[in-house]
């Protein structure tokens, strides 16, 4: 009994060693191990794993955790889909006038914003009205977030990402003042009523840099109308210097910008600022849409946008559990969702507001990697673009540029104090795509463990797989030893295979049937595709009527299948 224990704990140790490359990069770090969580693996739920040390450990995610708020509103909403915010009229419209109130209900929109205006006030326009006799009314009920303007999370609590969620989001609640010294002007960026400026600036002739070149901002919000105060000497040598702070209420912004665009184009407004519901019986006039969900979570994700994130727990706790949502309604559901299509694995998790600003939110490396496995399989390339790209994009533009890790990794970055995650996937030089998750907790500076993520990365990039399937084209064949006469197609495929329809793309040819995340990958790029088999199993993406048609489709075959890919007539 004692050997068989034995044996079995010299198995696992085995199984999960960290490969000697991994090892030497954690001792040269000077990172103990056990403030590291590392999950490398074959992407896929079925993929084999390559390192796994502390991968059920719990930690503080930071902002990496966005990747399961955005991904569950994925999997609930599509990602084609739009957020609506509803206009809406009470009272009589003759000749013009509208006598009644104009109402706007919000639904959390996190895009909404000063570029919107022109189009809003063209449709109100368009409705007949030139004149509003009664208020404008803001419904924000959609949420029950409270009125607090900030999180404060840390000692900068006016800074953009600290921003709180409301139901009538505009401009990401964010104040902005434009700072002119060459011109010694001082400017609102957005006509709003809602804080005041204090201009305090003393303007020297000095050169614009160091620390005449910014205004010392101070926000006090001990008064009723907020106030900005700038303060300090800058140079008067300086260009326009844009101060963005969290100062006022969203839809105080809102209501007061577009009241003013309202009047630009001639559209006149009697009455006030109202909160209430839409009243029954209220007319709905138009509905104006954000951009698609897709480029919101690519955003989130990018740019670690913590409002948006914010935004979506919320509107899918309202789309599970009903309005008006909570913060409890949005952790429960992003949760649900995932758990509800199985791409959360057992273990500690706790969401909290789902951006990751937060010291109580938990998981562990295996749950993130579960998560990123199950996305894969389901979205491929889709869900991957939504993530930044090493070298190329969002947070990680900078950080693999002119390495060779630029362009093979998609990823999504957390940050805190004495905190520095990343997750994502990473594809080697010889074609094969990993799921990567890497979550460190020291106090030995977060430059070392960003130095450890990049040089396990870098690692990976040049790893051999001893389970990697060669694709072959052309000459370069494999014959498989038991070869099996099989025909698969997916739906698109068999739609519309007929007679007529007789040219491909052979995107590979495999000595093995290939595996599902490859197919998964074409069928994601929505490409109709079938495996043929004889001797070996060629990949064929099509049919076409012509070869025009079969070339159309050849830039997407070369940068996400194959650059050797070429048409067949079968």
């Amino acid at each position: 009994m004692t050997k068989v224990i034995l044996w079995y704990l010299a198995l696992s140790l085995y199984l999960y060693a960290l490969p000697a490359g991994i090892e030497a990069h954690i001792k040269k770090s000077g990172i103990s191990k056990k403030d590291i969580s590392i999950y490398i693996k074959e992407v896929g739920t079925r993929g084999k794993t390559i390192a796994s040390l502390n991968a059920n450990t719990t930690r503080t995610p930071a902002s990496v955790i966005k990747v399961l708020t955005t991904y569950a509103a994925i999997l609930k909403l599509g990602f084609n889909y739009k957020w609506p915010t509803k206009f809406y009229t009470t009272g009589k419209l003759s000749q013009g006038v509208l006598h009644g109130d104009l109402i706007i209900k919000g639904f959390g929109d996190p895009t909404l914003c000063s570029k919107n205006l022109e189009s809003i006030s063209g449709r109100i326009r368009a409705s007949g009205i030139s004149k509003i006799t009664g208020n404008i009314i803001i419904d924000r009920s959609y949420f029950s977030v409270g009125t607090k303007d900030s999180s404060k999370f840390d000692e900068s609590p006016y800074s953009p990402y600290n921003a709180m969620p409301d139901a009538m989001m505009f401009n990401e609640r964010v104040s902005t003042i434009c700072v002119t010294p060459n011109k010694n002007k001082v400017s609102k960026k957005s006509a709003d009523y809602s804080y005041k400026i204090v201009n305090q600036l003393q303007r020297v002739n000095k050169p614009c840099k160091g620390r005449y070149s910014w205004p010392r901002v101070k926000v006090d919000k001990s008064q009723s109308v907020p106030t900005v105060l700038l303060q300090g000497k800058i140079s008067q040598r300086c260009g326009t210097r844009n101060i963005c702070r969290v100062v006022t209420k969203p839809y105080k912004s809102f209501y007061y910008a577009l009241k003013d665009r309202l009047k630009e184009d001639g559209v006149q407004v009697v009455g006030n600022l109202r909160l209430a519901k839409v009243p029954s019986g209220a007319k709905e006039i138009f509905v104006h849409y954000s951009d698609s969900l897709k480029k919101i979570v690519s955003k989130t994700s990018k740019k670690g946008n913590n409002l948006y994130a914010r935004q979506l727990l919320l509107f899918l706790g309202a789309k599970v559990y009903g309005a008006p949502s909570t913060i409890d309604k949005g952790r429960r559901a992003v949760e649900y969702i995932l758990r509800s299509k199985g791409a959360l694995s057992r273990g500690t998790l706790k969401i909290d507001n789902g951006s990751g600003l937060s010291r109580s939110a938990k998981m562990s490396a295996k749950i993130l990697a579960d998560m990123y496995d199950n996305a894969y399989e389901r979205y491929g390339q889709r869900w991957m673009n939504t993530l930044s790209v090493a070298g190329i994009d969002g947070t990680i533009r900078k950080r693999f540029r002119g390495t060779i890790v630029k362009n093979r990794a998609w990823m999504k970055t957390g940050t805190l104090r004495r905190i520095k995650n990343i997750g994502g996937y990473v594809k080697s030089r010889n074609g094969k795509l990993y799921t990567v998750v890497i979550l460190t907790h020291t106090t030995k500076g977060k430059w070392r463990a960003s130095k450890l993520q990049n040089d396990i990365m870098d690692w990976l990039v040049r790893y051999k797989s001893s389970s990697t399937k060669k694709t072959v084209q052309k000459n370069y064949i494999h014959v498989s030893s038991k070869p099996v006469n099989i025909t698969l197609s997916n739906k698109k495929s068999a739609a519309l295979s007929n007679s007529s329809k007789k040219y491909y793309k052979q995107v590979g040819v495999f000595s093995n049937m290939p595996d599902k995340v490859y197919l998964l990958n074409i069928k994601h790029l929505g490409l109709p595709y079938k495996v043929k088999n004889k001797t070996t199993y060629r990949v064929l993406v099509g049919p076409y009527k012509n070869k025009k048609s079969a070339n159309s489709i050849l830039p997407k075959v070369h940068k996400y299948i194959s650059k050797g890919a070429f048409i067949v007539k079968e």
